[in-house]
């Protein structure tokens, strides 16, 4: 296994629990196109979590990208 193997694993799993942690439209009916919260902003705890959602992805992609080159 290369280093970016290990890197996309580590990735992959903090961005699956960063995922679960998130509380956001958590419900069913929201998740199937119910009633749900609509134009609100994301603050403190709530941003960063997403915003180290959305980096970890970044990381995991680059990972697998890297990882199939070389």
């Amino acid at each position: 296994m290369s280093i970016y193997n290990y890197i996309a694993l580590g990735a992959m799993l903090l961005m699956s629990i960063l995922i679960l942690v998130q509380t956001r439209g958590a419900s069913l009916g929201a998740g199937l196109g119910g009633a749900g919260e609509v134009n609100t902003q994301r603050r403190g705890t709530e941003k960063t979590i997403f915003q180290l959602t959305i980096i970890s992805a970044t990381i995991f992609a680059l990972a697998l990208i890297f990882g199939a080159i070389g």
